[in-house]
């Protein structure tokens, strides 16, 4: 619990030590056997890490998380599809699912978009559970991303996670999280 929750942090600083692809191919794969509605899998990932896919990702910076995203040895773009629906008599195949969507725009948008921030939370935690760290973030321009990652798709991306070894002193310091009856209440 500790490596996933109370003693994980999120990064701004990386050390210089390379991330094994096979590392980030087996968090993936724990995190694809999250929950999602209709095992609807909308989520779709962009592994970053060489210079030339790193060339392509800076200019979508915001300058406050440009040079960190420079640094991390790896950037998933964390992506979802809007033609996950496609997929589901294959993935769901309990019930004519496909049809759930057909013609309703707005509800895709929505499954997508919850189902597959679903799955990223899903995959934070399964990066964190083979030992690395991650830093998490907004701060980008997501019509720059797609038109540079997802061209010619119904992907669109969500947020991105910096993925590595996290440099300890280079940590904010922690913040705090509110007590469980300013969040909850059980009736």
């Amino acid at each position: 619990m500790e490596q996933l929750f109370t003693a994980a942090r999120t990064h701004n600083g990386w050390l210089d030590k390379e991330v094994p692809d096979s590392l980030l191919e087996l968090a993936l794969d724990y995190a694809k056997w999250g929950p999602t509605s209709a095992n609807c899998s909308p989520l779709r990932v962009v592994f970053v890490r060489s210079n030339e896919a790193k060339a392509r990702l800076g200019p979508a910076m915001s300058p406050g998380n440009h040079d960190k995203t420079m640094a991390a040895p790896a950037t998933a773009i964390i992506g979802y599809d809007l033609d996950f629906h496609e997929h589901l008599p294959v993935l769901y195949p309990a019930a004519d699912a496909k049809s759930w969507f057909a013609g309703n725009d707005a509800l895709i948008e929505e499954t997508a978009f919850r189902n597959g921030t679903l799955q990223a939370g899903y995959f934070i935690l399964s990066l964190r559970a083979v030992g690395l760290d991650v830093g998490p973030m907004s701060g980008f321009d997501k019509a720059k991303v797609d038109a540079e990652f997802f061209v010619g798709t119904k992907i669109r991306s969500n947020f991105l996670i910096n993925i590595g070894y996290g440099d300890s002193s280079k940590l904010y310091p922690r913040g705090p999280r509110f007590a469980f009856e300013d969040m909850a209440r059980i009736i």
